[in-house]
C-alpha cells in the first residue's frame, strides 16, 4: 500500500515539476545557457546517464526499458537507439510533452538506417502494474525527493514487473552535500531545486537488505557524480 508520505510527496512533485519549474527543466536539458550553478548540475546529469546506460546491454534489441521519471526524455532516447522498447513514464504532463517532441526531433535527424527500437510515453505513476513487464527500470534523479522507506518500497513494487535490473540513483548523505542544500536555501529561487532526501548509503542498503520483494536482486554495480552542485549516486541491482 502506497503510504501516505509518498502521496503526499508525488503530489509535491507533479505540481512542481508541471507547474513550477517546466520552463528551468526544460532549459536545464537542452544546450541554451544556463547559470554556473545550473552547469555542474547539467555535466553531473550527463555523466550519470551515461554510466546509467553503461550498466545495460549495447545491444537493447527485444529488450523493454522503462524509464521511471523521464523528465525530457534524453535517455529514453538513448536506450531506444539501442534497440529498446522503451515504455517513458513522468508525473509531470508538460515535461513528458517536451519529451516527446524532441525525441521525435531527434529521431528525424538519424540515418535512416540507424538501429532505434521504440518509445511509448506515459502521463502518471512510475509504479503502474498496468505498464507491464519489463527487462530493466531505470530511475535516474526520480526517486532522490523520497525518504528511504519509500524509496526501497518503490523499488520493491518495481522488481514485481522487472526481470533482469533496476538501476536507479539516490542522494548521498555527506557532509559536503548537506552544506550545499543549506547553501542553496540563500540562492535565486530559479536555481533552486525541489527538496531531496539525503540518505546514508549503509542504510540503504541494509533497508534493501531487508526488503522481502528484493530478496532475489543483489546490488551489482554503483557509481557517484560529484559535479558542483549535482552529487549523485547510482546503484544497480541485479535480479539473481
Amino acid at each position: 500500500m502506497q503510504t501516505l508520505s509518498y502521496r503526499q510527496r508525488r503530489s509535491e512533485l507533479q505540481t512542481y515539476f508541471d507547474r513550477t519549474a517546466s520552463e528551468t527543466w526544460a532549459r536545464l536539458t537542452s544546450d541554451a545557457p544556463v547559470s554556473g550553478i545550473r552547469r555542474t548540475v547539467r555535466a553531473g546529469r550527463d555523466r550519470m546517464r551515461a554510466q546509467m546506460l553503461d550498466w545495460m546491454p549495447a545491444d537493447l534489441s527485444g529488450k523493454r526499458v522503462l524509464d521511471a521519471g523521464c523528465g525530457t526524455g534524453a535517455l529514453s532516447f538513448e536506450a531506444a537507439r539501442r534497440g529498446a522498447e522503451v515504455v517513458a513514464i513522468d508525473l509531470a504532463e508538460t515535461l513528458v510533452s517536451l519529451a516527446a517532441e524532441r525525441t521525435n526531433e531527434m529521431r528525424a535527424a538519424l540515418p535512416s538506417d540507424a538501429r532505434y527500437g521504440s518509445i511509448q510515453f506515459h502521463v502518471g505513476d512510475m509504479l503502474d502494474p498496468a505498464l507491464g513487464r519489463f527487462d530493466y527500470a531505470v530511475a535516474m534523479d526520480s526517486m532522490i525527493h523520497y525518504k528511504p522507506a519509500d524509496m526501497v518500497d518503490m523499488l520493491g513494487r518495481l522488481s514485481a514487473n522487472v526481470e533482469r535490473g533496476i538501476i536507479f540513483t539516490f542522494a548521498p548523505r555527506t557532509p559536503a552535500l548537506t552544506l550545499m542544500h543549506a547553501v542553496g536555501r540563500f540562492f535565486p529561487r530559479q536555481d533552486r531545486a525541489p527538496a531531496i532526501e539525503p540518505v546514508d548509503a549503509g542504510e540503504l542498503r541494509r533497508h534493501i537488505a531487508a526488503e522481502p520483494a528484493l530478496s532475489s536482486f543483489r546490488e551489482q554495480n554503483s557509481f557517484r557524480v560529484d559535479s558542483g552542485f549535482y552529487v549523485s549516486s547510482a546503484m544497480e541491482l541485479r535480479k539473481a
